[in-house]
C-alpha cells in the first residue's frame, strides 16, 4: 500500500469521509465566529461572509454524510452500529441539524429582509459543541485520539 497511490485514496474503505469531513466543520466554526463578530460590531459584510460560510457548511454535509452510511455500509458490512460508533452516527446527524437549521435562519432572514432572531447565537452554539463532540468521537474511532 502506497501513500501516494491515487487507488489507495479513492477507494480505501472510510477515506473519503475522514477528508471530506474537515470542510463543513472548519466552515461551520468559521460561519460563527463570523455571525458573533456581526453581531458585535454591526457591520454588514461580517453577516454576509457569516451567512456564505454557513450554506457552504449545510452545502458540504451532505457528502459527508453519504460517505459516512457508505464507510458504515462498505467497512463494516452494514453490521449493527454500537457503543462509540453509534454514538457518533447520533451526534453526526444532530450535528447536520443544527448546521441546517442555523443556515436555514440566515436565508430565512436574507429572503424577507428581517433582524436575525436572537436565538440563532444560542443555536450555533449549540452546533459547535455538538459539532466538535461528534468529531472528538470521529477522532477516538479513527484512532486519533
Amino acid at each position: 500500500m502506497n501513500a501516494f497511490d491515487p487507488r489507495t485514496i479513492v477507494f480505501a474503505k472510510h477515506a473519503q469521509h475522514v477528508v471530506l469531513i474537515h470542510f463543513p466543520i472548519a466552515a461551520f466554526i468559521t460561519a460563527v465566529g463570523f455571525d458573533y463578530a456581526a453581531q458585535w460590531t454591526k457591520k454588514p459584510t461580517i453577516a454576509a461572509a457569516a451567512y456564505f460560510n454557513l450554506l457552504v457548511a449545510a452545502a458540504s454535509t451532505v457528502p459527508v454524510m453519504v460517505t459516512g452510511l457508505g464507510a458504515w455500509q462498505w467497512a463494516l458490512e452494514g453490521l449493527p452500529l454500537k457503543g462509540v460508533l453509534l454514538l457518533h452516527l447520533l451526534l453526526g446527524a444532530a450535528s447536520s441539524a443544527l448546521i441546517a437549521a442555523s443556515c436555514w435562519i440566515h436565508w430565512r432572514q436574507r429572503r424577507h429582509e428581517a433582524a436575525l432572531p436572537a436565538y440563532r447565537l444560542p443555536v450555533e452554539t449549540a452546533g459547535v459543541l455538538i459539532v466538535a463532540l461528534t468529531a472528538h468521537l470521529g477522532g477516538v474511532l479513527a484512532g486519533v485520539s
